[in-house]
């Protein structure tokens, strides 16, 4: 396990967005279905919700201390860092993938797709 970086503060360039918080962990639905959580492949692919930890100049929709729903893997690996607040992991984020916007943090993230999976000989 790496150590954080320790740093006195952290900007965004152009119109990025750096985002903290994002969850990959198994949630449970609030009928209490299990389920899992992100293994890289089919298991938890959905979009995340993540706090905007800092955002470039150039970027004029999303501010600092929103939270933003972002498209399924549409973010790059987590860096940790400490800073006056305590360690946290960030993530770059693309801006053109943010579905949704909020002032608030969500409640509950309980974003469930419909989509079946069919087998190849189903599919036609």
């Amino acid at each position: 396990m790496f150590t954080p970086h320790k740093i006195k503060s952290i900007r965004a360039l152009n119109d990025h967005v750096l985002v903290a918080d994002m969850n990959f962990g198994a949630r449970q639905t609030s009928s209490g279905i299990h389920l899992l959580g992100d293994d890289m492949r089919t298991a938890g692919i959905r979009p995340r919700w993540a706090e905007v930890y800092a955002v470039g100049p150039d970027q004029q929709d999303i501010r600092v201390g929103q939270w933003v729903l972002v498209a399924h893997g549409r973010w790059t690996r987590g860096v940790n860092i400490e800073d006056d607040n305590g360690e946290v992991t960030i993530r770059r984020i693309d801006p053109n993938d943010v579905l949704l916007i909020s002032d608030e943090a969500p409640s509950a993230d309980d974003t469930l797709s419909d989509a079946i999976l069919k087998d190849k000989a189903d599919r036609w």
